[in-house]
């Protein structure tokens, strides 16, 4: 929070005290019909205090907002660039993570402008009316401050206890509902095939009604908290008026006032003390979500730069929580290589895959690697053009070009044939093409990137043996003398590569370098063994 909004808010509550003082006093005075004169300097006051009220009030919200939005926009990018390298523990549900992109970002935004920024601005009004009180009435600053207190502190934090022990339960209600609305909007063709979709939107409904009885109950506690706070300033002000009985109906008007202005000033306490314990599981959500993985040894970063082409593993270890997905890989792909990666399902290629691109950091080893670009495992079609998902490899490539890598992968008929060419929509994940043109299309994508280390994770998988492998003949055939890493399940393909990587239970178990045979069976058993 600038320190400019502050000022602008304690100033701003200042001038409300003053307002009502002078215009207690004023009015007070007025009832005892004295020369205008007399009056003068309480008039000028009233409405300087009351212009100086707006305009301080204005330029706190205008500083507020401005550094909180600037704060979230920041935080916003970094998670942003956190979910999109994806190192460290990242959210198990696609709920989870939209909750961290929405609320939980605004629950930093909040944190600033609802918390941070009325308690001071409060503390600083509640001081000032206890001390100017104090002044003109010891009595009546003494009860003052009692009325402060506990309407400041006292209410607050009992408020806060109650909304904490229904914060973290709401923050996981909400993720959950979150994560089935996604679920029912992005997995409704499966729900349909099975007879599922009333089962998954009864339980989505359940969630919602237990996430709208949580927030009743913390509304509840507000209500009850507001209430408190409205009994103490009335009474605050009652027993100001009444210990400064003696000192004059002029002062005692003035001092009762300002108490009650005082007191109402405090009062957005109890709701910042509330809004803190409700943000508080938010912000620890982000905090360890950006938190990179644990620290590294200071001599033995995790990546360093190889020579072109050439990639190397020592000793590397990923973990995702206590599942080891690698466990002391070591492997070295000299420049220019073909190399088959290949393994029984769960045996850890599409994790080195990730780490060989550098979207997923060892947690122990030292990786030795090039930019690699490639097709990944769940790999995304954007809901745009063909055009628009090939761009996303190359932003300026002409339309010749994009047409040529994509006759490259077998799909020149496809496009020749749609009305629209390539300004044809795919839609969302692809869902408008079959699931052979969406393989090659996002294998299209990965060539027309070119990268020094080219990585393939299942290009193939969607297309019929014999397209496939004429797909992937072509692909190694123009890539000669340069690095590609491919991950594979088919057999009938490993003639085509230099190099053979078997991995069984997190390991390289055998890495041939020579040239395969094409009736060579490679694959370990379903124990491991080779």
């Amino acid at each position: 929070m600038t320190a400019a909004a502050v000022l602008a808010g304690v100033a701003a509550r200042l001038c409300a005290l003053g307002l009502t003082a002078s215009a207690a006093w004023l009015i007070a005075r007025a009832a005892e019909r004295p020369e205008l004169s007399a009056l003068g300097l309480a008039i000028v006051g009233v409405r300087a205090f009351a212009t100086a009220r707006g305009v301080f009030g204005y330029l706190e919200r205008l500083a507020g907002h401005d550094a909180a939005l600037g704060r979230a926009a920041a935080l916003r990018v970094r998670l942003y660039r956190r979910l999109a390298r994806g190192a460290g523990p990242a959210p198990a549900r696609a709920g989870e993570a939209l909750t961290h992109m929405v609320a939980d970002l605004e629950a930093g935004q909040d944190m600033r402008l609802r918390c941070t920024l009325p308690a001071v601005t409060a503390t600083a009004a509640g001081a000032a009316a206890v001390v100017f009180c104090w002044i003109l009435h010891p009595a009546s600053g003494a009860v003052m401050a009692a009325g402060a207190l506990t309407a400041g502190l006292a209410i607050p934090a009992g408020a806060a206890a109650a909304t904490r022990r229904l914060g973290a339960r709401l923050a996981a209600a909400r993720a959950d509902l979150a994560a089935r609305v996604i679920d029912l909007t992005d997995g409704r063709p499966d729900l349909e095939a099975f007879g599922a979709v009333d089962r998954a939107t009864a339980a989505a409904e359940r969630q919602a009604r237990r996430m709208a009885r949580l927030e009743r109950r913390g509304g509840a506690v507000s209500a009850a908290a507001l209430a408190a706070g409205a009994a103490v300033q009335g009474l605050t002000a009652v027993g100001v008026a009444a210990a400064s009985a003696e000192a004059g109906a002029v002062t005692g008007a003035v001092l009762a006032l300002t108490a009650l202005v005082a007191i109402d000033a405090v009062l957005p306490m109890i709701t910042a003390a509330q809004r803190h314990a409700e943000l508080r599981p938010a912000l620890a959500r982000v905090r360890r979500l950006l938190r990179r993985d644990a620290p590294l040894p200071p001599d033995e970063p995790p990546r360093r730069t190889s020579a072109a082409g050439h990639v190397a593993l020592r000793g590397v270890r990923v973990r995702f929580g206590d599942v080891p997905a690698l466990d002391g890989v070591d492997l070295d792909l000299p420049s220019g290589r073909s190399v088959a990666v290949i393994g029984e399902s769960g045996a850890g290629k599409s994790t080195l895959l990730e780490v060989l691109a550098g979207l997923v950091q060892p947690t122990e080893g030292l990786a030795l690697l090039r930019p690699a670009r490639g097709m990944y495992q769940d790999a995304h079609l954007f809901d745009t053009t063909v055009r628009g998902n090939l761009l996303m490899a190359k932003p300026d490539a002409d339309d010749a070009e994009l047409r040529a890598v994509l006759h490259r992968v077998r799909l020149g008929e496809w496009l020749d044939a749609l009305p629209d060419g390539l300004a044809t929509p795919v839609g969302a994940g692809g869902r408008r093409l079959s699931g052979g043109q969406r393989q090659r299309l996002l294998l299209a994508r990965a060539l027309l990137a070119d990268p020094e280390v080219l990585l393939l994770d299942e290009p193939t998988e969607a297309l019929d043996a014999a397209t496939g492998r004429a797909v992937l003949a072509d692909v190694l055939r123009e890539r000669r003398g340069r690095t590609t890493v491919v991950v594979t399940h088919r057999e009938d393909v490993l003639d085509l590569f230099d190099d053979i990587v078997i991995m069984a239970r997190g390991r390289v178990v055998l890495h041939d370098t020579g040239a395969p045979q094409p009736t060579r069976r490679v694959f370990p058993s379903r124990t491991g063994r080779l």
